[in-house]
């Protein structure tokens, strides 16, 4: 991202294929991929990954500072990876915001727009969840556009405007403080504004879903008590396994299942543990955490990265991505997780649900069956 997408200290990070499979049977049921070396998966991943619509509800395209990326034409590489990924819905995301949020926006939804037409035998975008049905029948990679941010939204009206330009998710702040309410790192947590409440209520009107993924706590819980219906927390953990800003308390998850609301569990690593090793399994807890505490039908996938992770950025993008952020985002060497830093990482984490005892019928939920209801549910 460069200056087609002006960086800010919140446009440095994005987040970050409803796949039928094929692959050599190796021996007692396990598979292996050819573009995945040295893994293998057991056939009953395999088949539920193959068999559930998979959507990972913070999933940008690329993380990338670079301006030139939206015009970029996929590789057979690079489109082999999205296919058999797994993952049917992409919500493609990026933190946006400052004095010209608003036209930054407008750039971010028409040049990831033209990427996913420029790049139509992969992708398709998202206008409602038949959408998402139909992109895994024809093993497509269906893009829902959102935006960790609701800076582009100077007037009640641009709701509808954005809406209307393929905008169909939107945090109602990202770390920072804004018109609509507080980020999860200001120090002082004001809750939602008499501004924020009439966005909100926008949004339900207009049929884009509210997420609340970076706002601080007060704000969260402002903004689920001031929904009429169900909203989302796309991409978070829970704190009572780790003592972040970014995650959330108990206090939080209650409020958002008891109106019908999904939460996606991330892969980035001082969101998760705050020491290593660091591993899919310790993203699993956190699965565990909120399916315990409010039902299974309330957690998700929202992996907060794209399908190679933060790793593996170019040294100088990264050192200015972990540079942009307040030291209490706490970064350790790495960003990505051990087991979900490639694309075949929802194989992974479908792996370690089976080793926990999940029902199929459970996995499929945690997959991306929730999400789909909640979206369902929200665009109607």
């Amino acid at each position: 991202m460069t200056s087609s997408f002006p960086i800010t200290r919140r446009a440095l990070v994005a987040g970050a294929v409803g796949a039928a499979v094929t692959m050599p049977m190796i021996n007692r049921g396990a598979y292996a991929f050819a573009a995945a070396p040295g893994r293998s998966y057991s056939r009953r991943a395999v088949d539920l990954v193959g068999s559930s619509l998979v959507i990972d509800m913070l999933a940008p395209l690329k993380i990338t500072l670079s301006e030139d990326y939206v015009a970029h034409r996929l590789t057979d590489a690079e489109a082999e990876e999205f296919r058999s990924s797994g993952i049917t819905g992409f919500h493609n995301a990026y933190g946006l915001g400052g004095p010209n949020a608003k036209q930054q926006a407008l750039e971010f939804l028409a040049g990831w727009q033209g990427f996913a037409g420029r790049n139509s035998h992969v992708f398709t975008l998202v206008d409602g969840v038949a959408d998402l049905d139909q992109a895994k029948k024809d093993r497509k990679c269906a893009v829902i556009m959102g935006i960790q941010n609701a800076e582009q939204f100077q007037s009640v009206e641009d709701v509808a405007l954005f809406r209307r330009l393929g905008l169909r998710c939107a945090q109602l702040t990202y770390n920072s403080q804004n018109m609509i309410g507080s980020g999860s790192t200001e120090r002082v947590d004001g809750g939602v504004s008499d501004y924020g409440a009439a966005i909100i209520a926008e949004m339900e009107k207009q049929k884009m879903l509210v997420d609340v993924s970076h706002c601080g706590d007060k704000t969260t819980l402002d903004a689920i008590e001031l929904a009429k219906g169900p909203i989302a927390i796309t991409h978070s953990n829970a704190r009572a396994l780790i003592d972040h800003p970014r995650v959330k308390p108990d206090e939080a998850i209650k409020a958002l299942a008891a109106k019908g609301g999904v939460m996606g569990i991330t892969g980035v690593r001082m969101f998760i543990r705050a020491t290593d090793p660091t591993n899919v399994g310790h993203m699993a807890d956190h699965i565990d955490h909120v399916a315990k505490l409010v039902g299974i039908d309330h957690v998700g996938i929202g992996s907060d990265a794209d399908l190679n992770g933060y790793d593996d950025m170019k040294p100088d993008e990264y050192a200015a991505l972990k540079g942009s952020y307040k030291g209490s985002y706490a970064f350790r060497d790495k960003i990505d997780i051990d087991g979900f830093d490639h694309p075949k990482k929802v194989f992974d984490l479908t792996e370690e649900l089976i080793r926990r005892g999940y029902s199929n019928e459970n996995i499929t939920a945690v997959l991306g069956g929730n999400f789909r209801r909640l979206l369902a549910q929200v665009w109607g």
